[in-house]
């Protein structure tokens, strides 16, 4: 199978879910080896001891992780996994302050490109090219994303691609019989449901970052690969495209999609959140990644999400646009090890890797796999058409704040909030952007 390679060239000097199979989980962990060797900086004190951070907060992930850790300790005596399980944003937000403090958890989840980049400058995350080498060769491609000079950092368990996620039946109320596949008929459907009296999209503006994801697909429309590409190394963002994709969401906002109270919507979290509006049919889509299905599982009393409702289309083409029609916004999660976590950090991050481990991820939906061994396994129809969207998308563009780091990223996104907000223009994006990364 050809696997995904995200266009996502980290910066230049520096620098986003049971129970069974026990026995078989318990099989596979055995073929991992015992922790011991080194002093390791984690939080149990000891080397045999793993602290591991993850988002899958809610069942069925959250039951299945516990799962996976009590089949490794089994086949590891002596080894014990501390769990953090955290909800994304408040996950982020102890993240950011454990690479500030260089008290990291030593098992995390890595978005890769230029934010990897920083961590591996600042000494915090452990080189897995010797010890996954086997994985790596496994996954192929997808690794792109997480590795810095050649070594690779990190190890990408999900990859996926942003679109459109919708509630069929409330298409279907408003007389929608084809999903959009350009802007203009993307705006001609948000006026068929506001004719219905239906919100037609929600947004997480409140965490910028949802919002921000408008104007890297449409500067991915509007720019071509080689500007993209370009862009990423040189942070240069001097060509035109750049400023056609601002305008083209100014004039996105300007049909007023959104949900009521957009600006302070948070992404996630809650019933009140954009994917828990769209969980709870309070409106008609959302723009999100592949994640969206199992976050608005755990946002339903029953935990199916839209269930049979769930639709999906890629975001719309743009006339005139540079960019190929069929690439793609996207970007995955992969597990590291901190710089100082015990050595038993490689055999269990390997582990999470393994074609049983993989498999259990892909048969509760909880994401795309990058193991092909269990790329067949997913069982979400939605979520199995993404892999093949995935994986024949000509390229994929890494999320921009991943791709440029922190302080790049952060400016670009604020800056796009501001224009949410009707307080900034296509211009001064792009003014911020370059102004951050010190090529204004």
């Amino acid at each position: 199978m050809t696997r995904t390679a995200l266009t996502s060239t980290p910066r230049r000097t520096h620098a986003r879910r049971a129970a069974s199979a026990v026995v078989a989980l318990t099989t596979a962990a055995a073929l991992a080896a015992c922790g011991g060797g080194s002093d390791g900086g984690n939080a149990g004190g000891d080397e045999n001891t793993l602290t591991w951070w993850h988002n899958s907060n809610t069942d069925p992930g959250a039951g299945y992780y516990e799962e996976v850790a009590a089949a490794f300790e089994e086949a590891n005596p002596g080894t014990t996994i501390e769990i953090s399980a955290l909800p994304h944003e408040d996950m982020l937000t102890r993240l950011n302050a454990a690479f500030q403090s260089g008290d990291v958890p030593d098992v995390y989840m890595e978005r890769g490109g230029g934010e990897l980049a920083d961590h591996v400058e600042a000494g915090l995350t452990m080189d897995l090219s010797e010890g996954a080498a086997d994985t790596i060769e496994k996954i192929g491609g997808s690794v792109a994303g997480w590795q810095v000079d050649g070594a690779t950092y990190a190890l990408p368990f999900s990859v996926g691609v942003v679109g459109f996620w919708y509630n069929t039946e409330l298409f279907e109320q408003a007389g929608i019989t084809e999903a959009p596949t350009t802007m203009e008929e993307l705006d001609a459907a948000v006026q068929a449901l506001k004719d219905a009296g239906i919100q037609p999209i929600s947004v997480g503006a409140g965490d910028t970052w949802p919002a921000a994801h408008y104007w890297y697909y449409l500067a991915v429309r509007e720019c071509g690969q080689d500007v993209l590409t370009d862009a990423v190394t040189s942070l240069d963002f001097s060509d035109e495209c750049f400023v056609r994709a601002g305008e083209d969401l100014e004039a996105f906002i300007g049909t007023e999609p959104f949900n009521e109270g957009f600006l302070a919507t948070p992404a996630q979290v809650g019933p009140a959140s954009a994917s828990g509006l769209l969980a709870s049919e309070q409106v008609a889509m959302e723009l999100a990644g592949h994640w969206e299905p199992g976050v608005m599982q755990g946002l339903t009393e029953g935990g199916e999400g839209l269930g049979e409702k769930t639709g999906w289309f890629a975001f719309p083409t743009v006339e005139g646009g540079e960019g190929a029609p069929d690439a793609a916004l996207g970007g995955g999660d992969a597990w590291a090890c901190a710089a100082d976590a015990p050595p038993v950090c490689v055999d269990f991050v390997n582990y999470l890797l393994s074609d049983e481990v993989q498999t259990g991820f892909a048969e509760r939906d909880m994401g795309l796999p990058t193991n092909p061994a269990a790329t067949g396994a997913v069982s979400d129809p939605a979520l199995a058409d993404l892999i093949a969207v995935r994986d024949s998308a000509p390229y994929v563009q890494l999320y921009f704040d991943t791709a440029f780091g922190e302080n790049v990223g952060g400016a670009m996104n604020d800056a796009i909030a501001l224009m949410f907000a009707g307080q900034g223009s296509a211009q001064d994006v792009v003014d911020a952007t370059q102004s951050a990364a010190g090529t204004a």
